[in-house]
């Protein structure tokens, strides 16, 4: 399926006004280099990093004290630290904009429908940073939020962010114990959760499931219980130490919100590894870093501008919410959607873009499958004159997804699939607007990162497929893992297959074009007769039969060696049989290569995923192979492994 032509080319009017043009020219007269083109910006980026981040502060306008010191110890990973000397204040870098145009605009499904001005929005902070303070929240203090993605959850971070204390998210899907595995490890003063949520229409309660997380989480001094089904104030009596939200904020008038100005590596948030191979690891996130990398990835590589109508799919347990609030850093609305992107039906984001103009359209690689798949045609349906930009993240985006964007959304738009992840709170590889985009390829490295693809042995491969390292230091890299007092996991998890290389699990390789392509997850590889195979391959082929809903794959030990045993959930009225099996095989063969056809297909009734809708080929392995998968929490339905036990078929 790969093109000689690329899918879309930006018009030369667009490049003479992209953000990242106007970057390009004052990296030319900073470093007194003629920089023509993406490639030699990159270059300088990573060549010169101290001019590189210096000019990104100056450019975006960050507010703060700089200090003299850009990069000390720039050549040690971990260890690199950036802007030694700053201080600044994260959220007084989102709230710099005031008056009565929108902030925020939030829909819950098609139950809830709310406006926030940026006014309201420095009311409503200012309200919650009272609040905090009252409750003698102090720097470095986590205040956890089991949280819909709605603008308290905003209000709430900002507010935290405000006081110097330590914001850390899930989803209210989680169960107890999936809570516990997170905010019990970093004992959080307050709690934060709703009185329930809507999803695909149903109202979900979880007033016993707050209450039982309270129960076991002695550090919170208070739970705070947000109104989003009408229950609050009922469902916080039943709460240890709750208050419903409005109560608790009643006391306080808005006032103008203070900014406690800390170090640039000062902790911002803590996220958490998607934990399928055990409790998950706590990834702490500097303040700075995530400010001056995200003002890069949003200003320069997605063009956000004041005014923009940001969107991007995405729970409060995925890194993605974390990277859509910083939107407003750039004076972009933030639009928000919480519950299922199917109800009532496939149209509802198309609705929700047409409706609001928006302007930067976020979502996942599995979302643009699942619409293809519907039959739905937005191009033909949806004024989506407003959006510049579509963005796919989460896995790989097929190339029969490159094409659908474009033949079935729209034309004329910016498709940047993006690739980084929680370690990062950012993306290593994403979209490039002055650059063609072409089928299948993620369009190059971020802007001061120095990426590239390394053989087993550490070697530069320039047309193989091999390990997504990164060889220099940069802002966004965690500071810590919480409660890693000798910062043994934290080297573990990154720094021990290559010294003082940042090694990020990912099996990717190069194009012709400077892009990359992934492949999966490294440790997901398939490696039949010790070739490696991304799985990413195997979906592409088996993605594009409309019989075949979704697919998960993995490899099983057998006999001395590893077989690749394809698992499918066929889509309704299909059943796998023979004939269904071949077309599969034929495909895999053609589209693919021969070694890359299954040894075994498998029908399933479900695929499990993890809470950010991430399928996980590992617990499958697990199970397949008879062990234990030691965090079923982690997962949106743990119930679906039942179906990979004991399967006969992969007994012979």
């Amino acid at each position: 399926m790969m093109s000689e032509a690329p899918l879309w080319s930006p018009s030369p009017a667009a490049i003479a006004a992209s953000p990242m043009t106007a970057f390009m020219e004052a990296a030319s007269r900073a470093s007194g280099s003629d920089l023509r083109d993406y490639d030699q910006l990159h270059e300088w980026s990573v060549g010169k990093r101290e001019a590189f981040w210096s000019l990104v502060w100056d450019h975006c306008g960050v507010i703060g004290e700089k200090g003299g010191r850009i990069m000390v110890d720039g050549d040690r990973m971990p260890g690199a630290a950036f802007f030694p000397d700053a201080r600044l204040n994260f959220a007084e870098n989102l709230l710099r904009r005031k008056g009565p145009t929108d902030a925020i605009v939030f829909r819950g499904e098609d139950k809830v429908s709310r406006r926030l001005s940026w006014d309201d929005l420095h009311a409503l902070v200012s309200r919650m940073q009272q609040l905090f303070r009252r409750e003698g929240v102090s720097p470095g203090d986590r205040i956890a939020a089991m949280m819909p993605n709605m603008p308290e959850a905003v209000a709430g971070m900002l507010a935290a962010a405000s006081l110097g204390a330590i914001w850390s998210s899930c989803s209210p899907d989680f169960g107890v114990q999936g809570v516990l595995d997170r905010f019990g490890q970093i004992e959080p003063v307050l709690f934060i959760a709703p009185d329930g949520y809507w999803y695909a229409g149903k109202r979900i309660e979880i007033g016993e499931k707050v209450a039982a997380a309270m129960a076991r989480m002695p550090s919170v001094r208070k739970a705070l219980i947000v109104d989003y089904l009408g229950a609050a104030d009922e469902v916080a009596k039943a709460v240890p130490r709750g208050e419903g939200l409005a109560a608790a904020l009643s006391p306080f008038e808005p006032a103008e919100v203070t900014f406690e100005r800390l170090p640039f590596s000062h902790p911002l948030y803590i996220l958490y590894s998607s934990g399928t191979t055990g409790i998950p690891k706590c990834i702490v996130h500097s303040a700075g870093g995530t400010l001056i990398q995200h003002l890069k990835e949003q200003r320069l590589h997605c063009g956000i501008v004041e005014g923009d109508r940001f969107f991007y799919f995405t729970t409060c347990g995925w890194m993605m919410w974390n990277w859509l609030v910083s939107g407003l850093a750039s004076g972009a609305t933030l639009l928000l959607y919480d519950g299922s992107p199917f109800h009532p039906d496939g149209r509802v984001l198309f609705d929700f873009a047409e409706a609001e103009k928006m302007t930067y359209f976020g979502t996942s690689a599995k979302f643009i499958d699942a619409v293809h798949k519907s039959g739905l045609r937005p191009i033909d349906t949806h004024d989506l004159s407003t959006v510049r930009v579509i963005s796919s993240t989460g896995s790989p985006l097929s190339p029969d997804s490159f094409v659908f964007v474009y033949e079935g959304i729209k034309k004329d738009v910016h498709l940047a699939s993006i690739s980084g992840g929680t370690d990062i709170v950012s993306c290593f590889v994403l979209g490039i607007p002055t650059k063609p985009v072409w089928i299948g390829e993620i369009q190059g490295p971020g802007l001061g990162m120095a990426v590239d693809v390394w053989d087993d042995e550490g070697r530069h491969i320039a047309g193989g497929k091999g390990e997504l390292v990164c060889t220099r230091g940069f802002p966004s890299m965690p500071i810590r893992f919480w409660n890693d007092p000798d910062g043994a996991k934290y080297h573990g998890a990154y720094f021990e297959r290559f010294d003082n290389v940042w090694c990020h699990g990912d099996f990717a390789e190069w194009t012709k074009h400077g892009g990359i392509i992934i492949h999966g997850r490294s440790d997901a590889t398939l490696n039949p007769g010790g070739v490696r195979i991304g799985t990413a391959e195997i979906y592409n082929q088996v993605e594009q039969m409309p019989e075949i809903a979704e697919a998960i794959c993995i490899g099983q030990d057998w006999e001395g060696d590893v077989r690749v045993v394809l698992f499918v959930r066929p889509a309704g009225g299909v059943t796998l049989d023979k004939e269904l099996e071949q077309r599969i095989r034929a495909k895999i063969r053609s589209g693919a290569s021969p070694r890359h056809v299954p040894a075994k297909i498998v029908a399933v009734r479900d695929i499990p995923r993890t809470k950010s809708g991430k399928i996980t080929e590992l617990a499958v392995r697990d199970v397949v192979h008879g062990r234990t998968v030691k965090n079923k929490e982690a997962l949106a339905n743990p119930e679906a492994l039942e179906f990979y036990k004991n399967i006969p078929e992969l007994q012979v």
